[in-house]
């Protein structure tokens, strides 16, 4: 659709997917753009033509379905068009055609992944403590249950916030290193006290681990670029009350 920014990864060919920025929608104000968040003080019809902009753009006449997002290491299996019916999870896959997952995010990173041969796709929302906790891992179970195999399966990371803009404390550190002592690598120093945490690069580290050998990282800011993309984190840092969402689509 005209208009409609969707970012497409090379690793996804041939699947209909798309990770889409804020650029072609109807909202206005803080919302400014293609706000998709359902939870946004956003005027709800604004909402709702954004969500049909960004079906028609990646996947025409599919049924999107996307869920309650709440940081956690579930992965829902979705067999039928759910409606208006939001799983609490915070990964989608699918192996039926018509359906399009969508994940939504304002610097989280959205993971799209597919197994082309098996037919089987799959969408996660990870954030810090939804990677940390595997929601990576648990999505590729729930893909390979349906027939996926993690060697064939293909992954591409879309915009989130990255190293650079993405400041964290020692505790923060603490949790990852405790977990695995090599993950100080995905931190750097900044001022003193904090560190630079790159999300994008533990989150493929994680796909890699659970045996993805084929990994896209667009490597897109979604702080830095306010003019492509929602962020919460630069909201926060400017005190705004409100924040738009974006979302990342993946269907067969």
């Amino acid at each position: 659709m005209t208009g409609v920014d969707v970012i497409r990864a090379r690793s996804l060919d041939g699947v209909a997917h798309g990770f889409l920025g804020r650029r072609g929608g109807v909202s206005a104000g803080i919302h400014g753009g293609l706000n998709v968040g359902l939870g946004s003080e956003d005027d709800p019809a604004a909402v709702a033509e954004n969500r049909a902009r960004a079906v028609a753009a990646v996947l025409p006449g599919a049924a999107l379905t996307t869920c309650y997002q709440i940081h956690s290491a579930d992965a829902v299996t979705v067999t039928a068009p759910l409606g208006d019916i939001r799983p609490h999870a915070d990964a989608l896959v699918t192996n039926r055609p018509g359906l399009l997952l969508g994940i939504l995010t304002a610097d989280c990173a959205p993971v799209l992944l597919a197994d082309i041969e098996a037919g089987v796709v799959g969408a996660a929302h990870a954030g810090w403590k939804g990677a940390i906790g595997g929601v990576t891992d648990a999505t590729i179970a729930a893909m390979r249950a349906l027939g996926a195999q993690p060697e064939r399966i293909v992954a591409a990371i879309g915009p989130c916030i990255a190293r650079r803009s993405y400041e964290v404390d020692d505790a923060f550190l603490t949790r990852f290193a405790a977990a695995d002592r090599a993950n100080e690598r995905f931190f750097s120093e900044a001022r003193p006290g904090h560190y630079r945490f790159d999300l994008e690069a533990y989150v493929a580290h994680r796909l890699a681990q659970a045996g993805v050998t084929r990994v896209e990282a667009l490597g897109l800011d979604t702080y830095a670029d306010e003019a492509r993309f929602f962020s919460y984190r630069r909201a926060a840092h400017r005190g705004e009350p409100y924040y738009g969402r974006q979302i990342a689509l993946i269907g067969l």
